[in-house]
This record gives C-alpha cells, sequence and structure tokens, in this order.
C-alpha cells in the first residue's frame, strides 16, 4: 500500500525502537517459544499449582504470586510475532507450546483438586467466571503495554518478566479455575466460563503484540536477514523443524501468505470471542440496574434501620423479600413494584413483613412496666400472669405472619419459658423468633423468657380444626 512503510518507519522512529536490536528481540521472542525449554516447564508447573492452591484458600496474595512466574506470555508474544513477520515455523512451534502449556496446567490444577478433600468454589473461582468485553479491553491494553516492552529491546524485564505483571493475570488463575471445574466433578458453567476468559485474553494479547510487531515493522528485511542466519542454524538442531521439513508446509516455513488473511484470522476471532463477551456484560448491565432499582424502591418504603433483612433474586422475575419494623401499606409497595418494573421491565414479586422494631418495644416496657404489688395467692398470680401473657402476645405477634393456635408459659431455675404454636403457610425467620421473644420480655418485664415457636402447617380442607387454648390455660 502506498505510503505505509514511510507510515511505520515513523512509528517505528516516534516508538523509539532501534533497528540495531531487532535481531536480538527477535532471537529472544524465538528462544521464549521452544517446546524442550526445561526451566519453561518447570516455571508452568510451580505456577498452574500456587495459582490452583491460591484459588482453592480464596488467597489473592498466593494467586498474585503465580501471576509472577506465569511463563505463558513466552509463546503468546511468540505468536503474536510470527504472524507480523509471516514466519510459520515460529508460528507453529508456539501454537504447539501454547496446546501443551494449555493442557498440562488444566490437568495439573485438576489433579490437585480432586486430591483436595474440599472442592468449594471460592470468590476467587467465581470472580474468573464471568467474563465481558472490559475483559477483552484489558487484554487488549495489556498485550499492547508488554509487547512495547519487548520491541524496545526488554527493557525492564524479559519476554516471560514483563513489569506489567497484570498481563499475567488473566493467563494462569484463569488456566486453572478451568482445571478447578475438571477435578471437582466437570462443572460446566465454571469451566465454560474460565475457558472463555482464557481464550479471550490469548486473542486479545495475541492481536496486540501483532499489531505492535507490525507497526514496529519487524518484518522488515534487514532485521530478517540480521536473525536469518542465526536462526536457521539454531534450527537445523531442532527435532520439529526437521520434522516439518520434511513435509508439505517445506516450502512455506518462511512465510505463511499475504496480510489480510493474518488480519482476517485474528479479526474472525475477535467477532467471535465479542458475541458472548457483548452478552456477559450486557447483563451485568441489567443486573446493575435492576439492583439499583431495588435499592432506591426499598428505600421509598423504609428507611435502612427499619430493615431488619433484605433478599434479593434476579432473574426472568424479580423477587425481593424484606423484614421491616416499621408499617409499609400496600399501596406504598405496589408502587414501589411499579417503579422497578419502569426501570427493568422485569415482572417484580415483593413481599413485606413487619416486626415490631426497637423504639416501639422500649416505649412499651417503660409503660406497661409492671409496679410493686403485695404477695398474692396461687390463683390470683397465675390469672395476673396468664392476662398479661395475653396481652403481650395480642400485641406483638405479626397476625399478618400467621394465626397463633397455642400457648403455654413454663417456669424454671433459669427463668421463664413461653411455647408458641402456631399455623402459617411458611415458618418465621429466625431473626422474626427473636424480636418476637425480645418484645415479649419487654411486655413481661422480665429479663429470662426463652420464646419456642412451633410451625404448624395448614391442615387440609376435610381435617378437624385445631382448637385454641383459653387464656391462662397455659400457664403452669
Amino acid at each position: 500500500m502506498p505510503g505505509e512503510g514511510s507510515l511505520r518507519q515513523r512509528i517505528e522512529t516516534l516508538l523509539g525502537i532501534e533497528a540495531a536490536i531487532k535481531p536480538e528481540v527477535y532471537r529472544r521472542i524465538d528462544e521464549s517459544a521452544a517446546v524442550n525449554d526445561l526451566n519453561y516447564w518447570l516455571e508452568l508447573v510451580l505456577s498452574a499449582a500456587i495459582a490452583t492452591l491460591g484459588l482453592v484458600l480464596n488467597s489473592p496474595a498466593v494467586v498474585i504470586g503465580a501471576m509472577l512466574i506465569s511463563p505463558l506470555m513466552g509463546p503468546i508474544i511468540a505468536a503474536g510475532l510470527a504472524l507480523a513477520a509471516a514466519d510459520l515455523y515460529l508460528g507453529i512451534k508456539s501454537a504447539l507450546n501454547l496446546v501443551i502449556s494449555i493442557a498440562g496446567a488444566i490437568l495439573l490444577s485438576a489433579l490437585i483438586v480432586w486430591m483436595i478433600p474440599f472442592r468449594t468454589p471460592t470468590s476467587e473461582i467465581l470472580a474468573r467466571t464471568q467474563p465481558n468485553l472490559l475483559d477483552l479491553g484489558v487484554a487488549l491494553f495489556s498485550g499492547l503495554a508488554g509487547s512495547l516492552i519487548v520491541c524496545r529491546g526488554g527493557r525492564g524485564g524479559g519476554v516471560t518478566a514483563l513489569p506489567g505483571v497484570a498481563i499475567a493475570v488473566a493467563l494462569m488463575p484463569p488456566l486453572c479455575t478451568v482445571g478447578f471445574g475438571v477435578g471437582s466433578g466437570f462443572q460446566w458453567p465454571i469451566i465454560w466460563g474460565a475457558g472463555l476468559l482464557f481464550l479471550t485474553n490469548l486473542t486479545a494479547i495475541t492481536a496486540a503484540a501483532f499489531g505492535v510487531f507490525y507497526a514496529a515493522r519487524m518484518d522488515a528485511p534487514d532485521a530478517r536477514g540480521a536473525v536469518g542466519e542465526a536462526i536457521r542454524e539454531r534450527l537445523a538442531h531442532e527435532r520439529l523443524y526437521s520434522l516439518l521439513a520434511n513435509t508439505r508446509l517445506a516450502r512455506s516455513l518462511g512465510e505463511i501468505g499475504r496480510l489480510r488473511w493474518r488480519i482476517t484470522m485474528l479479526a474472525v476471532l475477535l467477532v467471535v470471542l465479542f458475541i458472548p463477551l457483548r452478552d456477559s456484560l450486557l447483563q451485568v448491565r441489567d443486573e446493575t440496574l435492576a439492583r439499583t432499582a431495588i435499592r432506591e424502591a426499598v428505600r421509598s418504603l423504609a428507611s435502612p434501620e427499619e430493615i431488619v433483612s433484605q433478599q434479593i433474586e434476579i432473574g426472568d422475575r424479580i423477587r425481593v423479600r424484606l423484614v421491616l419494623t416499621g408499617n409499609v401499606t400496600q399501596e406504598r409497595i405496589a408502587e414501589a413494584e411499579r417503579q422497578i418494573l419502569r426501570r427493568t421491565g422485569k415482572e417484580v414479586d415483593l413481599l413485606v413483613r413487619k416486626v415490631a422494631g426497637e423504639e416501639e418495644l422500649a416505649t412499651l416496657r417503660q409503660s406497661l412496666r409492671p409496679a410493686a404489688s403485695p404477695a398474692l395467692a396461687l390463683d390470683s398470680l397465675r390469672g395476673e400472669v396468664s392476662a398479661r401473657l395475653a396481652r403481650a402476645l395480642s400485641d406483638v405477634w405479626p397476625a399478618s405472619q400467621g394465626e397463633l393456635r397455642d400457648y403455654e408459659l413454663g417456669f424454671s431455675p433459669q427463668g421463664l419459658r413461653v411455647r408458641l404454636r402456631y399455623e402459617a403457610a411458611e415458618a418465621l425467620p429466625a431473626p422474626a423468633v427473636e424480636i418476637l421473644g425480645r418484645a415479649l420480655r419487654l411486655r413481661l418485664g422480665v429479663e429470662q423468657l426463652e420464646v419456642i415457636a412451633e410451625h404448624v402447617p395448614p391442615a387440609p380442607p376435610d381435617a378437624p380444626a385445631i382448637r385454641s387454648r383459653r387464656p391462662g390455660a397455659g400457664v403452669r
């Protein structure tokens, strides 16, 4: 293309890439893709083992330790250079290295996970199972940064020890997460998500390296001529080259085709990855919008101090369960549902339960604290305690959550014990029972009181009804 050479020369000059160091850079990148390098495989094994244990232990520090020795950047950078310089043999060698490295890391990680007695996915693992377009952007910029360092002679670090260690973050941990999914019984959501993340970063870094090496004219005749003799002398002793020299690829070992085909291959890969990554990003966006809408709707119903518990489920239909200490009308609940529906476009189920609040209980305790009275006969004491318990239960029992069928009041050396038997479709949650016990202690003016709530499912229509005890009959 007219002017293309001069444009690349200007880029090369602006980036400060010296032509004299290109042969050395080419040689070092070629060596980093060697399949028979023992040091490389030792680093790979150590990095995979440390990353796997860090993921299982949910330790970011240990995972970072694996990133610092991850050697996968070597063959990935070599693949980018092979595409930029039309070096078929370097491309085959780097691809073979990557395939063996990926398979080995996954198998080692799966073996470690299989030997561990616990295989629960941690937050470090789950964080690498939902990649999106933002991860693609991180990989592209990381690949650009690393390739520029290498092009300028590796100052600040070699091919496998770049200053930007964030590049390695996107390589070994996702690969070991795939191994975790395999070793824990082929958990396909984990395998698919982490595999997509690794493939995304692999493709993006290769594309970024290709762009940098092509712009830096690593395929220039002067660079290839200076390094060619040394490379050919070393290739004569490589077994892989000898095997390929006896095939139909022998004539094409120095050329893989025109530039447009190389660009087309990378573009197709990036487009294929773009689709699931875009869908994942849209899903994250929708979930973020939904949680924001839910948070604003809940804020319109109650203050943070009035919220006892909150459960949110976001799917095709949004489900929100709230336990509050304040009163909320059905009109306000319906308006909150409509507000969430307008913001998200999804149907909403908003369930609100009310329990007694701290301030309300304190006021009731102050106003209803029993005054000192002379000793009473046993029957009178029984009647007074029973009546007081009946009034307290009438005031604090959440009638909207179920019908109180039966109750008993017992005495023990440790204090009082109230046993409640109620009929409801669902059992009261533990926080509601605890608040109920606190309310009864305040109303009755006692410090030691245990509440036992026994849930009774609704009886079938043809079953005989359960009679409630008379007030006072439950005192023993």
